[in-house]
């Protein structure tokens, strides 16, 4: 036929849903998404001009993507396509039936890729930014919220595009080699080289951006001063461009050698054993999100030159490489404008530091010996105590009537000073054991797999359980007795109890889980908790990435001071300054919140089940016994019982959520978890609630 009658074929939507039709069984022919195929094949061949082509092209493979075209697939013996692949299987059947068709597909996709410049699909898609991770950050969260201009002329935005939503994956993940190299021969065949000349010349230069990014980030100072100690002219990065380049001009010259092959893929291989070494150095030696940033960058080039060598290096006609590219880009565009994605792959490491030193903190909170379990007791008893002065120098500075932000920094310091000294002195606040158990979870996690590693995470989840009920309850024991000791020695000394019956009265209402937001500010303390033991495992890392111990220790103060005081003063740094950040950040985190609730009108407090424990106290002896008859002392015990389950609840679920995203625990994992705990509960309840017996054993 010729091109007239083609082009006179193309323009006639009906006539080319009749041809459709024709190359489709008689049972398939009224599927009503059928019209829809003839309307878009009429548009990319109709195309004059380049937006056009690039509209159309977009809009058949949304048609592509579509999903199943009907539901009898898996009984119809004569149909052995899959539901993701059915349209592109009618496709096919169409084009192979009707040459003229196919031709008229073939000159639409050739003269996009005469058009347009490919180098960026290849070299640029899915490959961050060499910004850095903030510049990533807020160029994807701009994208976002600002549109972006069309770009017809580079190819990379068409397939950007094409796949920006989870549905637009459909085909790309179901569609089998067998299927693309049909789709090849249709589309590119052999006879016609031209058509895949523009694209090979793309392919060839953006092989060359990635091999300058390689080259640029490896050699960067950040990762160079974590690599093995080498000349720059000996740096795997530096000897992966030569041999990269070798095989290129190789290939483009079609006389690429197994030799030149084998030499690139040694060079790859050393490339990546080097950012292995500079990944331990970074799990040993603190995580910076910019180098961990730049390890992202170079895996994703070193992947796509991969895959663009197996490309290269295939036979002629070999579908499973280009599928596997191609299946690569439209992944990476699909990414590459995603935010979740994009702080997932780069903080996980960060996640791991900071759990990974909660937990060594964490360890101290969980009893696994009958030794352990007395100790808990004993040091939350006292605890429990040193609390009651934080409790009564919180109501003082409340009721003295200061400014909002004098008010809320006096909280935040009262409380830090407490939490400090409570580390000082080795004694236990319940509600910042979940923070730091939860994340001494990850250690089974990392060190442990299969069957093994849950059944010690359900004897671990039982200690930890036990280990929180036990410090709870002598937390709030002795701050209550605490609280009556204190009052009555105020009262003997004064008078009058330390509270008013105003302030006594207020005590009693904001308590209450019914009349108050007790119940959303337990759960925002939670939340306060879990923030406060990040913070501390973030600055741990900072200290340790900053090499701030050796710092201190090497200070040219040593002169003055004496050389051994120094290195003590850096032991001591080194040991406590993920107790010293959580504290301190706790402390003004809890006191802060109230005041910036107010100052901005937001319904924010705190409600701590240790330090309300003992404030109820406080206001339960300033009153007299009538108001026990009121129903509001009741309200408020409960309000406390609702702190308890809260505050440690949402902590510990929090930061055991941080514990699996970090070592990424399968899902089956968890739901066998799940029924594993739900089973031990049920069977043997004890286990959770009573101390270990004399055979108890170190997990």
């Amino acid at each position: 036929m010729s091109n007239n009658s083609s082009l006179s074929f193309a323009l006639s939507p009906d006539a080319l849903l009749t041809c459709i039709c024709a190359a489709l069984p008689e049972q398939r022919q009224n599927q009503r998404d059928l019209p829809k195929l003839a309307a878009r094949l009429t548009e990319l061949i109709a195309a004059t001009d380049l937006p056009d082509r690039l509209d159309a092209c977009r809009a058949l493979v949304a048609w592509l993507a579509g999903g199943a075209l009907w539901n009898d697939v898996y009984i119809d013996s004569t149909d052995v396509h899959g539901p993701a692949t059915q349209r592109f299987a009618v496709l096919m059947d169409v084009l192979a039936a009707h040459p003229e068709l196919a031709a008229g597909v073939r000159r639409a996709i050739r003269a996009i890729l005469d058009e347009t410049d490919g180098a960026n699909l290849f070299g640029e898609v899915g490959i961050p930014s060499d910004r850095g991770f903030l510049s990533e950050f807020g160029d994807r969260l701009t994208s976002k919220l600002i549109p972006s201009p069309r770009d017809d002329h580079d190819l990379s935005h068409l397939v950007s595009r094409s796949f920006g939503r989870n549905r637009d994956l459909t085909l790309i993940r179901g569609v089998q080699p067998s299927s693309f190299l049909r789709a090849m021969e249709l589309l590119f065949p052999a006879s016609e080289p031209e058509t895949v000349a523009a694209l090979r010349q793309a392919m060839a230069d953006g092989f060359r951006l990635l091999l300058a990014r390689v080259q640029g980030q490896g050699l960067s100072l950040k990762l160079r001063t974590r690599s093995e100690l080498r000349p720059v002219a000996r740096s795997p990065f530096r000897r992966l461009a030569d041999s990269g380049e070798n095989l290129l001009c190789a290939w483009e010259q079609r006389r690429l050698s197994g030799p030149l092959l084998e030499a690139w893929q040694g060079d790859l291989e050393a490339c990546r054993e080097e950012m292995r070494l500079i990944s331990v150095r970074l799990e040993s030696e603190g995580i910076s999100v910019d180098i961990v940033y730049g390890l992202d960058v170079l895996e994703r080039c070193l992947a796509r030159m991969e895959a663009i060598v197996g490309v290269m290096g295939a036979e002629p006609g070999a579908p499973g490489p280009v599928l596997l590219l191609l299946q690569q880009l439209a992944y990476a565009a699909h990414e590459s404008a995603s935010l979740r994605h994009l702080v997932r792959n780069n903080l996980q490491l960060l996640q791991r530091r900071i759990v990974d030193r909660a937990g060594k903190t964490g360890e101290h909170y969980i009893a696994e010996t009958p030794e352990d379990y007395r100790h808990i007791w004993l040091a939350a008893a006292g605890g429990g105590l040193l609390t009651v002065g934080t409790a009564a120098i919180k109501m003082a500075i409340a009721g003295a009537g200061l400014a909002l932000f004098v008010e809320g920094l006096g909280s935040g310091l009262n409380y830090a000073v407490s939490f400090l000294l409570l580390q000082a002195f080795g004694l236990i606040l319940a509600t910042k054991q979940p923070a730091m158990t939860a994340a001494a979870f990850a250690a089974i996690i990392r060190d442990r797999k299969g069957v093994e590693r849950l059944d010690v995470i359900v004897d671990y989840a039982a200690c930890i359980c036990r280990s929180q009920l036990a410090a709870t309850i002598a937390n709030v024991l002795m701050v209550a007795v605490g609280a009556y000791a204190f009052d009555a020695v105020w009262r003997f000394m004064t008078g009058h109890s330390y509270l008013s019956t105003a302030e006594a009265s207020y005590v009693f209402h904001s308590l209450s889980p019914v009349d108050s937001g007790t119940v959303f500010y337990a759960a925002l303390t939670g939340v306060v908790l879990y923030l406060a033991a990040l913070v501390g495992g973030w600055v741990d890392n900072w200290a340790v990435y900053h090499r701030l111990p050796q710092a201190i220790a090497e200070h040219r103060l040593g002169r003055r001071f004496g050389p051994m005081r120094l290195i003590r003063l850096a032991g001591v740094v080194s040991r406590n300054m993920s107790g010293w950040a959580t504290n301190i950040s706790l402390g003004l985190m809890l006191g802060m919140t109230p005041v910036l609730g107010k100052f901005f009108g937001l319904p924010l407090d705190v409600r701590h089940v240790t330090l309300n424990s003992g404030i109820l106290s406080l206001a339960i002896s300033s009153l007299h016994l009538q108001w026990i008859g009121t129903g509001l002392l009741t309200q408020a015990v409960a309000g406390v019982a609702v702190m308890f389950v809260l505050n440690l609840g949402v902590s510990f679920t929090l930061s055991l959520m941080t514990a699996v995203r970090a070592y990424d625990l399968p899902k089956s994992d968890l739901r066998e978890l799940r029924r594993r705990l739900m089973y031990r509960l049920r069977t043997r309840p004890r286990d959770f609630l009573l101390p270990p017996g004399r055979a108890a054993t170190g997990l």
